[in-house]
C-alpha cells in the first residue's frame, strides 16, 4: 500500500545515486528523438542536430531541465505536496511502479481512466468498493461464498487493482503530476492543467512542452532512458521528504564534445529507427 511505502522510506536515508552528468545521459540513450517528420517544431530549442533523419536531443538543455524539475519536486514535496507518476506504455510499467513504490509515491501505469482527476469523487467510490472486497477477502468472506462467485469477485479485485492499485490511499487530488511519455497520457495531461496541477514530464521531439510546467528533454521510448529520469525525480521526492539538501555535483554539467559525441553516435547507429529498437529493449 502506498502508505505503508511513505512510511518505510521516511525511515530510509535516501540511497547516494551517481551523478547525472551528460556521459550518464549518453549512456542511458537520452538524446535520441523520433524521426524528423514527426517532430513538434515546439521542440526545436531542445534539439541539437539531426543525423539519418533522427533528431538528437540538446543534453545540456536536458540536464538543466533535469535539475529544475527535481528541485521543483523536492521543494514541494518537503512543503507537504503529494505526488503523482504516471506512464502506461509498456517501456515505462515497471520502471513507474518500481520508482514510485521506492519513493512512495501514487502511481498509475496500466490505465489512465478518464476522470481520474476531474471526476475524482467518482473515481473514489471505485477505490472504496476495491477496498471493501479487499477487506472481505481478508476477513475469509469470499471462502464461505458459491465457488462462481467466489471467483468472479477475485477477477474483479485484480482488475480494480491493475486500475487504481497505485492510488488507493490518494484520498485526495495529488499536488503534482509526473508523466513519462505527454503525447500517450495527453488525457492525463489536460485534467492537470484544466486543475492547475503543476506537470513534470519528459517531452521526446514529438510534443509541446509548452503543454506542461516542467519539461525535461529526453528519449521517452528506451527503458534505460525512462529509468534515469524516473530515478532522478524519485531521488527529488526521498530527498524533499528527508529534508535532504540536493549537492550541487549531483548534476554535472557536459561539454560540447560530450554531446557531439552524441550526435555521432546517431549518425553511424541509426539505419533503424531509434523507436523501433527501444519497442525491442
Amino acid at each position: 500500500m502506498v502508505e505503508t511505502e511513505v512510511n518505510e522510506t521516511e525511515k530510509q536515508a535516501p540511497q547516494k545515486s551517481e551523478p547525472v552528468s551528460i556521459k550518464l545521459l549518453l549512456e542511458a540513450g537520452v538524446h535520441f528523438g523520433h524521426q524528423r517528420r514527426r517532430w513538434n517544431p515546439r521542440m526545436k530549442p531542445y534539439v541539437f542536430t539531426q543525423r539519418n533523419g533522427i533528431h538528437i536531443i540538446d543534453l545540456q538543455q536536458t540536464l538543466g531541465k533535469l535539475q529544475e524539475a527535481r528541485n521543483f519536486v523536492k521543494d514541494a514535496v518537503a512543503q507537504g505536496a503529494s505526488i503523482i507518476f504516471v506512464g502506461t506504455k509498456k517501456q515505462a510499467q515497471e520502471v513507474i511502479e518500481e520508482e514510485a513504490k521506492r519513493c512512495g509515491a501514487f502511481y498509475v501505469n496500466k490505465r489512465w481512466l478518464g476522470g481520474m482527476l476531474t471526476n475524482f469523487s467518482t473515481i473514489q467510490s471505485r477505490i472504496d468498493y476495491l477496498v471493501r472486497l479487499e477487506d472481505r477477502k481478508a476477513r475469509g468472506e469470499l471462502d464461505s461464498l458459491p465457488k462462481k462467485e467466489a471467483m468472479k469477485l477475485e477477477k474483479e479485485i485484480t482488475r480494480l487493482n491493475q486500475l487504481f492499485g497505485g492510488v488507493k490511499e490518494m484520498t485526495k487530488l495529488p499536488d503534482v503530476l509526473f508523466v513519462v511519455d505527454m503525447v500517450k497520457e495527453r488525457i492525463a495531461v489536460a485534467e492537470a492543467r484544466q486543475l492547475g496541477i503543476p506537470i513534470v514530464a519528459m517531452v521526446d521531439t514529438d510534443c509541446d512542452p509548452r503543454m506542461v510546467n516542467y519539461p525535461i528533454p529526453a528519449n521517452d521510448d528506451a527503458i534505460k532512458s525512462i529509468r534515469l529520469i524516473c530515478s532522478v525525480i524519485a531521488d527529488g521526492v526521498i530527498e524533499g521528504r528527508a529534508g535532504i539538501p540536493i549537492p550541487s555535483e549531483q548534476m554535472t554539467a557536459g561539454t560540447d564534445t560530450a554531446i557531439a559525441e552524441a550526435s555521432d553516435s546517431a549518425g553511424s547507429a541509426q539505419e533503424t529507427p531509434p523507436e523501433t529498437e527501444n519497442e525491442e529493449e
